[in-house]
């Protein structure tokens, strides 16, 4: 497929997100975030390691892969912990203080550690002198230190960055840098379409309910509801209750939003197989990678939940290691936007 048939192909799958976004935005964002998720984490890992991971070290990937660990632990050690550790007599998990405060710190360190790896990624790229990245690092730690704490350190950096600026920002930014490149017409297109798509689903028929069904509910209850209470607090400075989010138009137009940028994020992915190739690898490599996911949608089919924690770290180091690409898609659109703005050089008779 040439550039033009790939960005057509890409509005209309915008268009038909946003279309089952208006209809099941919770049914859609479940379904692609169990079937499509895994398989894209372990395709795009796959792709950057074979690209170094966009960064000069070797061992860059190392530094981000444990930040990424340590930003998981919170969120999957109570879970299996739950599962797997000692109870009481009543079948309920027993924690000691030791365990409750180790959890306690490292939930706290979850903003401290994500601004790391972050602002990490772009001094991997502009540094490569070793003194320069250790002295980079050390002053990253001591800002990261500082303000950490604060709350918006909290929904900017562990909230909204891996999930909804990782899946609509940065894939804005690809189609924008892949506009600015291709210089074409399908590629400026792309962004309008896809800019309207994501506008479209908090003015189009503002007011239609569209709740979640009893299973898709029961799932949601378990699984991602904290995520949208979390959304309504950082934005809207409301505490939102499950009628709030399945019921009330804010909170519908809040789950098609979400539903439509997980979901065309993932088939962005896909659909650029030609250009990307990540499906260039051993054969027993892509026997691999399909074998987890096929293992992966079994877990989430059989439970939901138990299927986001066992994925979690994956899903996290993902976008953690996506972030080196991050920052060159920014520096090349910058670049791009500058020739384009730039006067030309007066020629000298």
């Amino acid at each position: 497929m040439n550039t033009n048939q790939i960005n057509y192909l890409n509005m209309g799958l915008m268009i038909l997100s946003c279309i089952v976004a208006f209809i099941m935005p919770f049914e859609l964002f479940l379904f692609s975030y169990a079937i499509l998720g895994p398989l894209h984490y372990l395709t795009e890992i796959s792709w950057l390691h074979k690209r170094q991971y966009f960064s000069p070290g070797k061992r860059d990937y190392i530094i981000l892969g444990a930040l990424a660990m340590l930003i998981s632990i919170p969120n999957m050690f109570p879970h299996f912990y739950d599962m797997l550790g000692p109870k009481d007599t009543e079948g309920k998990p027993i924690y000691t203080e030791d365990t409750l405060n180790f959890l306690t710190s490292m939930g706290h360190a979850m903003p401290f550690f994500a601004f790391v790896a972050f602002a990490g990624s772009a001094l991997m790229i502009m540094a490569k002198d070793t003194r320069k990245r250790i002295i980079g690092f050390i002053l990253i730690i001591v800002v990261g230190y500082m303000f950490h704490t604060e709350r918006i350190a909290y929904f900017a950096l562990v909230v909204f960055l891996p999930t909804l600026v990782h899946v609509f920002i940065f894939t804005g930014a690809f189609i924008l840098l892949g506009a600015l490149k291709s210089k074409s017409l399908s590629g400026i297109l792309s962004l309008v379409v896809f800019i309207a798509c994501g506008a479209s689903l908090f003015i189009l028929f503002p007011h239609t309910i569209t709740a979640p069904g009893t299973y898709a509910a029961k799932v949601y209850d378990n699984s991602f509801i904290v995520y949208n209470q979390q959304i309504f607090d950082a934005l809207l400075h409301r505490t939102a209750n499950r009628d709030t989010i399945y019921s009330s138009a804010v909170g519908v137009m809040i789950a098609r939003f979400i539903g439509f940028a997980y979901t065309y994020h993932y088939l962005n992915w896909f659909s650029k197989t030609s250009v990307i190739k990540w499906h260039l690898v051993k054969r027993k490599s892509l026997l691999i990678i399909f074998g987890i996911w096929a293992l992966s949608v079994i877990l989430y089919l059989t439970d939901y939940r138990t299927g986001i924690m066992a994925l979690y770290f994956l899903s996290y180091l993902h976008v953690i290691f996506e972030f080196p690409l991050n920052f060159h898609s920014f520096k090349d659109i910058g670049k791009e936007l500058q020739g384009k703005f730039r006067a030309p050089t007066p020629k000298i008779q």
